[in-house]
């Protein structure tokens, strides 16, 4: 397919960085196909992740397709951008047809981009995931590899401002080994296995990480490593109220709409 829009998105946001000296650890980018589709599941800490998790990629020669909520593609601004870069919308009252459009992307020979926590992880650890990613790997004949990001959530994340322009930030990427399910396996157990994997990588990306936060900046450090996120059983009740309230809205306004 035509490519017009997103080789110049990559060239502008490696300025970006360059610009902003973000300091990048990538590694194990042998570890993704020259050819032939395959399943790219990252952890999801930031509002920027399908940006670093696609330069996993790149040194490949790579595009991903990422797999993203129908909303983003609905924004004035980053709707074009998402649809000339051909991502996936994802409608969650109708996940059927993103599905079968990531099936057919992974069938044609792309690389899919899947954030398996749906929705960013407030205590920075992996959440519980679902096995929609094993599904599409297995129906696709294609491998799963699993990737860990950790640094973006100090430029935007769920709850604090935006900092994009935020200089000389370290981001690490790090690549894990490919899995490869088949039909008959036990799907929960590869999708268990899948974020053990994802979970040791993103353990060892911020206990090996270069920097330390100030005393005002334990916000982005995990609690088990003596930051001030939420706990996983904290945030858990954050996401839970969170959607309670979209819920509610939504019924409001359906409501509103519906009187005369």
């Amino acid at each position: 397919m035509a490519e017009y829009v997103y080789p110049p998105v990559i060239k502008t946001a490696l300025g970006v960085f360059k610009a902003l000296n973000l300091k990048f650890r990538l590694e194990g980018t042998e570890q993704i196909p020259r050819t032939g589709g395959a399943v790219l599941v990252s952890n999801h800490v930031s509002y920027l992740d399908f940006i670093f998790a696609g330069l996993a990629v790149h040194p490949a020669g790579r595009l991903a397709r990422f797999m993203a909520k129908k909303e983003i593609f609905d924004n004035r601004i980053a709707g074009p951008l998402m649809r000339g870069m051909h991502h996936i919308p994802v409608d969650r009252q109708a996940g059927a047809s993103s599905y079968a459009a990531a099936l057919k992307a992974l069938k044609s020979g792309e690389i899919v981009g899947v954030f398996a926590e749906a929705t960013i992880s407030r205590s920075f650890t992996v959440k519980d995931i679902k096995s929609g990613a094993v599904r599409m790997a297995v129906a696709s004949k294609t491998p799963l590899i699993p990737i860990a990001i950790w640094g973006p959530q100090r430029l935007w994340t769920k709850g604090r401002k935006r900092r994009l322009l935020q200089r000389n930030i370290p981001v690490t990427i790090l690549i894990g080994e490919p899995m490869y399910p088949k039909r008959g396996d036990d799907y929960d157990a590869v999708t268990a296995e899948l974020r053990a994997r994802m979970s040791e990588l993103l353990d060892r990306a911020q206990r090996e990480y270069p920097d330390i936060p100030k005393e005002n900046e334990r916000w982005w450090q995990p609690a088990h490593l003596g930051g001030t996120a939420p706990t996983p059983e904290e945030a858990e009740k954050l996401d839970l109220k969170e959607a309670e309230d979209r819920k509610a809205a939504r019924e409001a306004r359906e409501l509103g709409g519906g009187s005369s």
